[in-house]
């Protein structure tokens, strides 16, 4: 499949390679200290609320987790409550049946497996029901002091859609994509990197009628150049807020 975001001038490894250093010094101008929306206060709580964002923003979860994690404030009290407990809960997220299964079964499995702890290895992140990679990749960057060599950046729309615009990547595909960034950003970035590119995602390059003139990485964009060049003079960009 296509990149869907990709710019007309084309995918250049080449070229990624001589942008990404002014493009990592420009967003950590931009974004420093960038880490994840969700709100918590444990690796569990982070897990569960990751496996919730799936279809949802993070201020609806935020908005539905305080008293989740009031009722059940481990993996050893989610472990023993039913779905159907769960799922008045979490509603509001969308599809929770499937979500109050999938949080119930990793509560289990981290309880019966891991002591009821959040393993820091990747390996045994996905093996828990409910969690794929970006979810792991979440967790581990936001509880990890430092990166795990088996974990890399997680790819969410905001990402995706920012790297492709920013032709750091040619593909579609999240695990494909998230190959692409690792062999262009140094692994001491990789925590932050993509939050990042979700900050920049929820601002100037938003999916329609991008605000690339306010756009921190504008000198570094093909995507944005491209489309100031095209813009007809003396007409204004539109924007949505």
């Amino acid at each position: 499949m296509a990149a869907e975001f990709l710019p007309p001038s084309g995918f250049r490894p080449s070229d990624a390679r001589k942008r990404i250093g002014p493009i990592l010094r420009a967003l950590s101008r931009a974004y420093p200290h960038a880490r994840t929306a969700l709100k918590y206060r444990t690796p569990f709580e982070l897990l569960i609320a990751t496996i919730l964002s799936a279809q949802s923003t993070d201020e609806t979860v935020n908005r539905v987790t305080p008293a989740l994690f009031e009722r059940y404030p481990d993996a050893a009290a989610m472990s023993k409550a039913s779905p159907e407990e769960i799922e008045p809960l979490i509603r509001p997220t969308g599809f929770f049946r499937q979500k109050a299964k999938a949080i119930v079964g990793c509560a289990k499995a981290l309880t019966e497996r891991f002591g009821g702890e959040v393993p820091r290895r990747m390996a045994d992140l996905v093996e828990l029901p409910g969690v794929a990679r970006k979810t792991a990749n979440v967790v581990l960057a936001n509880c990890c002091p430092r990166p795990q060599s088996d974990h890399g950046i997680f790819v969410d729309t905001h990402v995706r859609r920012t790297s492709q615009r920013l032709a750091l990547t040619g593909q579609d595909d999240p695990d494909r994509i998230e190959q692409d960034l690792t062999k262009l950003v140094p692994e001491s970035k990789w925590a932050e990197f993509p939050h990042q590119l979700v900050f920049l995602g929820r601002g100037p390059c938003r999916a329609r009628n991008p605000a690339h003139e306010k756009c921190p990485l504008l000198e570094w964009c093909p995507t944005g150049r491209y489309a100031l060049r095209a813009r007809p003079k003396g007409r204004p960009s539109r924007s949505r807020r």
